[in-house]
């Protein structure tokens, strides 16, 4: 009998471009998240379905599973099924083929190679043969979405990809420690020095004129310099509602991974 499940640990938006190329290609899919999500990208990410119940994220639908015993009904929906549980306590009764952490923590992660037949890292943290089956590069450049079997990925920078010569300026961070207030939405188009949010009265206001790419969800608790936002100076809100290239491009290295392995192969495609 073959086995397409796969689960997903975190569903922000790298995780969710995986997770849309491999429903696309039939898998099935389970995002775990924490109870609240920080993510940004949240109208491309499936996390986005703990706090609205479902989600959309181009043309695959994501819904929140209140039970386990809900999550074969959501994926029989041919939907991505998302679940709280950032400990997977639901791991064994769920029996993934595929494990792939893509929390981005850039940290060694708290399971190990037994957790499934496949374990994938993403980017930064991992170390391909010690903790996980294999490293999928997230930096941008020449090795972004390479496959790494045995040893680690390039280094975190701490600078985010430029966007029409703009880097650490589109993250916004949080200017104090306490709960967001939005001011604007994701989508919208901003100018310069527009007000964006505020943190504990404290207000955040854009660097240059943009597109609100992304905007952790209103009211969450947040700490002073944490990133919360992003700002894309082409000012084109189609964006927003796009799964990017990095995470296709990561998203096609998961799958070529899983198709690399025989074992995980015949098993995924065997005649049930």
């Amino acid at each position: 009998m073959s086995n397409r499940r796969v689960l997903i640990r975190g569903g922000g938006d790298l995780a969710s471009g995986v997770a849309v190329r491999l429903h696309r290609a039939g898998f099935e899919v389970l995002v775990t998240e924490l109870p609240n999500p920080l993510v940004v990208r949240r109208t491309v990410s499936f996390a986005e379905a703990v706090f609205s119940q479902s989600v959309q994220v181009e043309e695959v639908a994501g819904r929140l599973a209140q039970a386990s015993s809900q999550v074969r009904e959501i994926l029989d929906q041919r939907e991505v099924a998302v679940m709280v549980d950032p400990d997977l306590a639901h791991l064994a009764a769920f029996s993934p083929l595929v494990l792939i952490d893509a929390r981005m923590r850039k940290r060694p992660p708290e399971i190990g190679l037994d957790a499934a037949p496949l374990v994938i890292g993403l980017g930064p943290g991992f170390t391909a043969g010690t903790d996980c089956h294999a490293v999928i590069e997230t930096m941008r450049g020449h090795f972004l979405g390479r496959v790494i079997w045995q040893g680690i990925p390039l280094a975190d920078t701490g600078i985010p990809d430029s966007v029409l010569g703009k880097d650490t300026e589109r993250v916004l961070r949080a200017p104090e420690d306490g709960v967001l207030q939005s001011h604007k939405q994701i989508g919208d188009l901003i100018t310069a020095g527009d007000l964006i949010a505020r943190v504990n009265g404290e207000g955040l206001r854009a660097p240059f004129d943009g597109v609100l790419r992304g905007l952790v969800h209103d009211g969450l608790q947040v700490r002073m310099g944490m990133k919360i936002g992003d700002l894309d100076p082409r000012s084109d809100p189609v964006y927003t509602q796009l799964v990017s290239d990095k995470s296709l491009a990561i998203g096609g290295a998961v799958l070529e991974a899983i198709l690399t392995r025989p074992e995980i192969r015949r098993q995924a495609y065997a005649s049930d």
